[in-house]
């Protein structure tokens, strides 16, 4: 049964009556949540499954393959802010990019594959800003200059 909006208040009386549908989580048969993350030049594919917070990145430990506890920590941010440490276990593939362009593209990997995979999560990450690519690059160099901005040495003789 539709009704007949007529007035800006009929559409505001509607959308209050129209109760949205809680979003459901999206996995795989394995019960895996899947994401991509991307950060500069580098993309993450990051699978999500509960587990007991182990996070493997191309096939090699966190420890093993980030060695600076900052980009550790950068990584863990996602649950931390949505208090699910040790709770799912991270398998990521990342290219491209240098270390600390992989850290930001996993961390994005894995936030977006929590909203997938427990979408009432999705406040939390979003208010943190996890949910949003950082799409911050390197600039170009132009013609004429040393670098991006930088000019060459001025000589007066």
């Amino acid at each position: 049964m539709v009704k007949k909006v007529e007035s800006l208040k009929d559409i505001k009386v509607t959308a209050k009556e129209e109760k949205t549908e809680a979003r459901k989580s999206n996995r795989d048969k394995l019960g895996r949540a899947y994401a991509t993350g991307k950060r500069k030049d580098a993309v993450a594919r990051v699978w999500l499954k509960p587990g007991k917070g182990n996070i493997t990145v191309n096939s090699k430990n966190i420890d093993e393959y980030f060695a600076r506890p900052v980009l550790k920590m950068v990584i863990n941010q996602p649950f931390e802010v949505t208090n699910r440490e040790n709770e799912f276990d991270v398998v990521c593939t990342v290219s491209g990019g240098g270390l600390s362009g992989q850290a930001g593209a996993i961390k994005h990997g894995i936030s977006k594959a929590l909203n997938e995979y427990e979408p009432e999560l999705r406040a939390a990450l979003k208010k943190a800003g996890f949910l949003t690519r950082d799409d911050r690059v390197v600039e170009r160099k132009k013609y004429g200059l040393a670098k991006a901005r930088r000019s060459y040495q001025f000589s007066k003789r």
